[in-house]
């Protein structure tokens, strides 16, 4: 297979030229112009933001290509799926609400916002794949309405993925609720008793009342259990944890490659990430600590799979942030020091199996 070109322009931006304008010649460069907006429904799979992170990304960048699809004649929304834990973007009002609270708005970017699995996050549209983990996906219908995907990734560090980018972004952000359970569901974390003091943030975090306290200790009822992984992120005291034996994440990030090829599939599509406040957990949390690595810039590419296999490689070259999460151990993988129990690359190489695009790029510096 050919190498995918992936463009690339740092942040720097002198008088008369913002990041911006600089996105939109990044946009263009990369081919944006070359897909066939014309009366076609554009989905711009986006990132909201829990209220309380403030590392998600602006608005500002989302009106950029909002308004250069509009100007190639495409009718284009901005888009999400509500999500499995609770929070404030677990049903389509509140996540509404969210959303303008984070800044998306028609007034701010130019277009409507648009839950793609609805009110109850039960909107769906059953994709047959026949892939190796998932024989139908369960992506949000909004999505699946669209003629054309757009996505806009904040690259960031995960717990269960190693680091979210575009394909984490389109796969899991696309699947309904019962799709994100599908992904979630080999996982199945435990409590370190000794660890644990009986604080409840887990029982009060837990979605699916699988969590009780008993003897002043959180015990985690495995068949209410979705393995949504979200108690383990709560946890200040290290005590709920996954299982190092088995090969739960690997299952994760292969489901959710499959998720993105179900979402991708017989339409065009095109990604965009911003290499910039990566912050060591999902942009799902309330909160956002500091980045692990200094600001780098923005990628575009018609490969989801190369533009996040460019990201991995120059977050990586990148120096440790002093006072960040990721300490300055000597180390040759931030995600993977940081997340030790889970392997980013597992979900490259299976999204490069089944022909989403190729690990192999060129990277092209604007």
């Amino acid at each position: 297979m050919e190498k995918s070109k992936v463009y690339f322009t740092d942040l720097r931006a002198k008088p008369g030229e913002n990041l911006l304008q600089k996105l939109e010649k990044l946009a263009k460069a990369a081919g944006i112009e070359t897909i066939d907006f014309d009366k076609k429904f554009t989905a711009i799979k986006i990132h909201f933001g829990e209220p309380g992170n403030l590392a998600y990304l602006r608005p500002n960048y989302s009106k950029v290509i909002v308004d250069l699809v509009k100007s190639l004649g495409g009718k284009v929304f901005l888009t999400d799926c509500n999500t499995l834990y609770v929070g404030r973007r677990k049903d389509g009002l509140e996540h509404l609400d969210a959303a303008y609270e984070n800044g998306y708005n028609p007034f701010a970017t130019g277009c409507h916002m648009i839950i793609a699995d609805g009110i109850k996050g039960t909107d769906e549209e059953l994709v047959p794949i026949n892939g190796e983990y998932v024989k139908e996906a369960k992506i949000g219908k909004a999505i699946m309405d669209a003629d054309i995907v757009i996505s806009l990734n904040h690259f960031k560090g995960h717990e269960g993925a190693g680091f979210g980018g575009a394909i984490k972004n389109i796969g899991m952000g696309s699947g309904s609720r019962g799709g994100k359970m599908e992904m979630h569901s080999d996982g199945k974390p435990f409590v370190a008793g000794k660890k644990c003091v009986g604080c409840k943030k887990c029982i009060q975090m837990c979605a699916h009342n699988a969590i009780e306290l008993i003897e002043n200790k959180a015990k985690i009822d495995h068949d209410k259990c979705v393995g949504c992984g979200r108690c383990i992120a709560m946890c200040v005291f290290d005590a709920i944890r996954t299982d190092f034996s088995n090969t739960t994440n690997d299952s994760f990030n292969c489901k959710m490659a499959e998720y993105a090829q179900a979402v991708l599939q017989d339409r065009p599509h095109f990604h965009i990430n911003f290499l910039i406040d990566v912050s060591p957990f999902c942009d799902c949390h309330s909160e956002n600590d500091l980045p692990i690595i200094p600001d780098v810039g923005m990628f575009a590419s018609f490969d989801p799979v190369a533009i996040d296999m460019a990201c991995a490689d120059m977050a990586n070259k990148q120096p440790v942030m002093p006072g960040s999460a990721l300490n300055d151990d000597k180390h040759d993988d931030h995600f993977i020091h940081m997340h030790p129990t889970t392997d980013w690359k597992v979900c490259l190489n299976h999204a490069e199996k089944i022909g989403i695009g190729t690990k192999k790029y060129e990277l092209i510096k604007m």
